[in-house]
């Protein structure tokens, strides 16, 4: 006679073996757990280290970072690229803001739409006032042509003399600090002034071009000393606007400019316009232009890591550009603290120092120099294959052939001195230029 199965004993059985099993399984994770700790959140120190204005203090954080095993390169540039948070902060009109720079109080007008959501990357216009007038003068010519997708930021300075070192200086740490406070698109940050305004436009772009999606200098003009610096625009757009009447800045120094770009084959949008006004005649910033513009600013966007760049310097400016750097040259200009210094023979004879950087194949960069005595290179595996040998050839010679090696140091270190998401550099190489054979 067949044995009868019991199906309620072997229920209870089958009870008995899932519940065995879960607890070893229980246990196993809880072994595994104990073995490998989960890695610690490193948002908060990497963004500690990026925003810490203490020298000191962010060198600490670095080496804390450096000697976590779980600090890799993937992680760090991921967490720089999408991990910051952003708080609330204060919307609409701020007109009397306030930075400080080398101990220096300067004042800055703020715009920030009503509509601002922390969570949506937004442009950023920074306008430069002429001489005269203050930031805040600016914001209610913009704010309604610009709409709900820019942060507008009008700084003050004195004379408006944006054409001296201490301006530069506070417009980039102006836009680091909007930066931090406020969503702002890396890509999609453009730099605009009118009159003397128009000049430190011209003259911050070009020797910081790498940092903004378009320029647009208005009424201004360029010594001709500080022309051979339009060929930094490479890779950066420019919207020029001169009116044909304009008495204070002849017009023919922004034809000058628009010829010279045309020269060396840089496209650019130049706007002559016809109209005056009761009090300034044709120097003047008609409110009819703006349109247009903002619909330029509209479609453009900053292309970070471009595998072309020409660099011109002088001596006073040899902070990375993009993905190079001048490090070393011969006797070259040097610009006073007015950054157009005219006294100096080397300026006057246009003694600048050149470099022209392309990655011309997988792997490969050509690189030719005009005074550069050594150079550095920053790379990521966006422009290299890190995984394979790369080869350097400065002014048609064979500079570097071999492998590169990314770290965590220099990742961090260039991300603080650039505070660029889009530009992370895990390698640099410095690259000393052979004399050429007597």
């Amino acid at each position: 006679m067949p044995t009868q199965v019991n199906i309620g004993v072997v229920l209870r059985w089958l009870c008995c073996l899932a519940l065995l099993w879960t607890l070893c399984l229980a246990g196993e994770a809880a072994d595994a757990t104990e073995a490998s700790p989960q890695l610690p959140d490193l948002t908060a120190d990497v963004f500690s280290y990026l925003d810490e204005p203490d020298g000191e203090k962010a060198e600490a954080v670095l080496q804390r970072l450096l000697a976590d095993p779980g600090a890799t390169i993937d992680l760090i540039s991921r967490t720089i690229q999408t991990g910051r948070s952003y708080d609330p902060q204060p919307v609409g009109t701020m007109a009397e803001e306030q930075i400080v720079v080398r101990e220096r109080p300067y004042h800055y007008a703020l715009s920030v739409p009503l509509t601002y959501q922390p969570a949506k990357g937004y442009g950023l216009v920074v306008c430069l006032h002429g001489a005269g007038f203050s930031g805040d003068a600016y914001l209610e010519r913009w704010q309604s042509r610009l709409g709900d997708d820019y942060v507008l930021v009008c700084p003050t300075y004195p004379s408006g003399a944006w054409f001296t070192r201490s301006a530069e200086e506070l417009v980039l740490a102006l836009i680091q600090l909007v930066q931090t406070r406020y969503h702002i698109d890396p890509d999609r940050i453009f730099l605009t002034g009118m009159s003397n305004g128009g000049i430190g436009t011209w003259l911050i772009g070009m020797h910081h071009a790498p940092r903004f999606a378009g320029l647009a200098p208005m009424a201004s003009g360029l010594d001709d000393v500080l022309m051979p610096f339009l060929a930094n625009l490479r890779n950066t757009p420019v919207y020029i606007i001169h009116g044909a009447k304009d008495q204070v800045m002849p017009v023919e120094l922004s034809r000058s400019i628009s010829r010279e770009l045309a020269a060396i084959g840089y496209p650019h949008v130049y706007r002559e316009h016809q109209r005056e006004h009761p009090m300034a005649g044709g120097h003047f910033f008609p409110r009819e232009e703006l349109p247009d513009l903002v619909a330029w600013f509209n479609v453009q966007r900053r292309n970070p890591l471009p595998t072309m760049i020409t660099l011109v310097r002088e001596a006073s400016h040899f902070q990375p550009f993009g993905w190079v750097r001048i490090d070393a040259t011969d006797a070259i200009a040097a610009f006073a603290e007015d950054l157009v210094s005219k006294r100096d023979e080397l300026t006057k004879k246009k003694r600048y120092a050149r470099l022209d950087a392309s990655v011309t194949a997988p792997n490969r960069i050509e690189v030719e120099t005009g005074l550069v005595q050594r150079y550095t290179l920053f790379l990521n595996d966006q422009l290299v294959d890190l995984s394979k040998p790369v080869t350097v050839v400065t002014n048609k010679q064979v500079s570097f052939e071999g492998m590169l090696t990314p770290t965590v140091e220099t990742l961090l270190r260039q991300a603080r001195l650039r505070q660029d998401a889009r530009q992370l550099f895990p390698v640099q190489l410095a690259v000393q230029v052979s004399k050429p054979a007597p």
